[in-house]
């Protein structure tokens, strides 16, 4: 199986991106614009939702019309940065069900450890979006993805604003058949983990924590 990597190029998507990473953006435009690129992201990441034809009345005539098909889909947070893609998610998907995810990355291995987990029960039915700004070294959103199989969801798909090659190699390693949806694949990733150009620490951007 040949592992799917989506770079979105839409324009709208990539001016705001460039915005996202001027180091003097502020915290507030820097989360009012990933919220917006989320939304755009959104669209793509559910182009293939499948459909069911449902009649309907309108003011004028009955009809066969589309709904989506199947139980609300589930979008996971990996905490903390993944809250600024879930909020504009929400915008295009007001019923979707919420997970959080807690994973940190230790300093010194750059393993991800985990200190929360929340999901509902049952997700053999639903469609799961797995979203995290950073696809940096890779570790947390296999780490993320491995935690939510087990759960045996429907399908699963990564959602993140920059992925690193290293990142997507190793995601992919243990993940060839999840795909994953991004606005940039940047070009590589230095010695403390960070992608590079990039855009600094998605959640000290986020939150303004430094």
């Amino acid at each position: 199986m040949t592992p799917e990597v989506h770079v979105i190029s839409h324009p709208l998507i990539q001016h705001k991106l460039t915005i996202m990473r001027r180091k003097e953006t502020s915290t507030a435009s820097f989360r009012r614009l990933l919220s917006e690129v989320s939304l755009l992201l959104g669209y793509e990441v559910t182009r293939d939702l499948p459909l069911v034809m449902e009649e309907i009345e309108t003011p004028l005539a009955p009809m066969q019309a589309p709904l989506l098909e199947g139980k609300k889909i589930l979008i996971v947070s990996i905490l903390r940065a993944g809250t600024g893609i879930l909020d504009g998610l929400l915008q295009l998907m007001p019923s979707a069900r919420v997970g959080h995810l807690g994973l940190y990355r230790d300093p010194a291995t750059l393993q991800p450890v985990e200190y929360y987990f929340k999901i509902p029960e049952d997700i053999t039915e639903r469609a799961v979006i797995v979203v995290d700004p950073m696809l940096a070294t890779g570790h947390s959103a296999a780490a993320a993805v491995e935690r939510i199989k087990a759960r045996k969801p429907r399908n699963i798909k990564f959602l993140c604003l920059l992925a690193a090659p290293e990142g997507l190699a190793y995601f992919h390693k243990h993940h060839p058949d999840t795909p994953v949806y991004t606005a940039a694949v940047d070009e590589y990733l230095n010695d403390h983990g960070y992608i590079v150009p990039g855009l600094g620490d998605a959640g000290d951007r986020i939150f303004g924590t430094k």
